[in-house]
C-alpha cells in the first residue's frame, strides 16, 4: 500500500476536529432546528474530511447532513467546501424509478388516455406488403411492360412503364381492404400466444370455476364463436349471469351457467328424526272418565259401595 493511499484514507487532523465549523455551516443551510448530533466524519483524500450530522427534519428518516472541510497543503486554516443533504444507511428512499411503459399495467388506461405503440412491437407484424408495387399480371407491371414492348403492342397511349400509379382497383391497397385486411399491422405469431396465455389465465381450464363447472364452454350455447386462429381456443360468453359474461374464454373454461346443464336437482331431505319436535301431540289437562281400572258405574252404586 502506498503512502498516498494511506494519507487519504486517514482523516485530516485539522480537518476532523473542525465540528464547529462545520455544525454553522449545516444551520447555516438547513431550517433552524434540524440540525442533530455529529454521527462522523469520512475522509475524502488528502485533507478533505465530510462531517456527518443528525438530520431532524420530519420526512427525512435517516438522511444527514454532509458538510465537507478541506484546508490547503501546510495551512492550518480549515475552509468550508460544501454542505448537502444525503441519504444514510436506513434513509427512506424513494423507489427506484421504472420507465411508464415497464409500470403500465391492463386496467390503467383511463378515458382520454393515448397509448402509443412501439413501431418494433413484437406482438405486430405488417398486415400486408407490396402498397406499392403493382400485381404481377397488371397492366402497369415490369413484367407485362417488357412483354408489351417485345410483341411491339400498344395498351395504352404510353408504355405500360411509364404509367405514375397503378389504377386504384387493381392495386393491393384495394383487394386488402375489399377484403378486410387493410391494416398497417397485425397480431404477429408472438402477440397471438401472448394474448392466449393472458386469456386462458383468466377463463381457463385450471381456474377453479372451470374445475367445479358441469362442462366446458366448447358444448355451451352461449358461446359466441371469434374468427381468426384464436378462434379454435377462444369464444366470448354471453350468459349475463355467468362471471365471464361479455370475456373472451377459452373452450375448456366452463361454470354453473351452462346451457346444458342439467335441471336444478332438489335440496337433500333429512332423515327423519326419532323425535319429531315440528309436531304438536295434545295433551288432556283432565284424565278421561274411562281411562281407569275401575269401570265407570252409576252414581246410585257407587253410593252404596261408599264411593264419594
Amino acid at each position: 500500500m502506498s503512502a498516498a493511499t494511506t494519507r487519504s484514507r486517514t482523516p485530516d487532523r485539522l480537518c476532523a476536529e473542525a465540528v464547529d465549523l462545520a455544525r454553522a455551516a449545516a444551520e447555516e443551510a438547513a431550517a433552524p432546528g434540524v440540525v442533530g448530533e455529529h454521527v462522523g466524519t469520512a475522509s475524502e483524500g488528502d485533507r478533505v474530511v465530510t462531517h456527518f450530522f443528525e438530520c431532524k427534519e420530519l420526512g427525512y428518516r435517516g438522511w444527514r447532513w454532509a458538510v465537507t472541510v478541506a484546508r490547503a497543503s501546510r495551512a492550518k486554516i480549515v475552509t468550508l467546501d460544501e454542505v448537502v443533504l444525503l441519504p444514510g444507511p436506513d434513509a427512506l428512499l424513494a423507489p427506484e424509478w421504472v420507465p411508464w411503459s415497464e409500470r403500465l399495467r391492463p386496467g390503467d388506461m383511463g378515458p382520454g388516455d393515448l397509448l402509443p405503440t412501439d413501431a418494433e412491437d413484437l406482438r405486430l407484424e405488417p398486415g400486408f406488403t407490396g402498397e406499392e408495387e403493382p400485381p404481377p399480371n397488371s397492366a402497369v407491371s415490369h413484367d407485362m411492360a417488357e412483354l408489351v414492348e417485345a410483341e411491339d403492342a400498344e395498351v395504352t397511349a404510353g408504355p405500360p412503364a411509364a404509367l405514375p400509379t397503378a389504377p386504384t382497383r387493381g392495386s393491393i391497397a384495394a383487394v386488402a381492404e375489399e377484403l378486410g385486411m387493410r391494416r398497417a399491422r397485425v397480431l404477429s405469431r408472438y402477440g397471438l400466444h401472448v394474448a392466449a396465455d393472458r386469456w386462458e389465465e383468466g377463463f381457463g381450464p385450471k381456474t377453479p370455476m372451470a374445475q367445479a363447472a358441469p362442462a366446458s364452454c366448447a358444448s355451451c350455447g352461449f358461446l359466441v364463436p371469434i374468427g381468426g386462429s384464436l378462434g379454435q381456443a377462444f369464444g366470448v360468453c354471453a350468459n349475463e349471469f355467468s362471471p365471464a359474461d361479455g370475456r373472451v374464454v377459452s373452450l375448456a373454461y366452463g361454470c354453473g351457467g351452462h346451457s346444458e346443464a342439467a335441471v336444478m336437482p332438489k335440496p337433500p331431505q333429512p332423515t327423519p328424526p326419532v323425535i319429531d319436535e315440528t309436531r304438536v301431540d295434545p295433551f288432556p289437562l283432565r284424565p278421561a272418565r274411562d281411562s281407569g281400572s275401575v269401570p265407570e258405574v252409576p252414581d246410585e252404586s257407587a253410593a252404596e259401595l261408599g264411593h264419594s
